[in-house]
């Protein structure tokens, strides 16, 4: 279960707070497993599993920009977005390991408080709602790079398509570089 998004005009999210979100959701999977607890899915990821690929109208940069602000208030930033405080990169999601080891160990715990518990999800909807939620997500992703595609087809800027740098971005060059990295340290 993803932090819930800062809102405007409001202090960002502690560590503190981000824990007991994760912590709070990871005792409440056996509500969510008997489908007593439903994680809602916000209309426009319903509607990118309808349709991702529909194309704006009118397609100008004012109506893709107006489409994509409500996917990333969603999704949260997209990974085209540099990082942040409130969008870490990559590396730093998943630096916090430890931490969600002890949430998904207590999660399991949880878990196993229902005896046949995968029985018990299909029974009650919640396997088919999990499906549904994870469904949403991927098709507003998809719902949202085909929209920045277009912005950037009709030479849009931020936030109807990506960000220069996103743009010029060189496929490995990551990879290449923690190489020389690593070679550099070892000599």
């Amino acid at each position: 279960m993803a932090p819930p998004k800062p809102i405007p005009g409001q202090p960002e999210q502690t560590k503190a707070q981000a824990a007991e979100h994760r912590l709070g959701g990871a005792l409440a999977a056996p509500l969510h497993d008997v489908n007593l607890l439903r994680t809602k899915i916000p209309d426009v990821l319903l509607d990118a599993i309808d349709a991702p690929y529909a194309r704006p109208r009118p397609v100008t940069c004012l109506e893709i920009a107006a489409e994509v602000a409500p996917l990333d208030d969603a999704l949260g930033a997209d990974l085209d977005r540099p990082p942040s405080k409130s969008n870490p990169g990559l590396l730093q999601r998943g630096g916090n390991l430890a931490g969600d080891a002890a949430v998904d160990a207590l999660r399991a715990t949880a878990e196993g408080v229902i005896p046949y518990r995968s029985w018990v999800r299909k029974l009650t909807g919640a396997e088919q709602q999990a499906r549904l939620v994870q469904a949403a997500i991927e098709a507003g992703a998809v719902r949202r790079a085909y929209l920045k595609g277009l912005g950037l087809a009709h030479n849009c800027s931020l936030p109807s398509a990506p960000t220069d740098a996103a743009q010029n971005a060189v496929p490995g060059a990551q990879r290449l570089q923690r190489a020389a990295d690593a070679a550099a340290a070892s000599h």
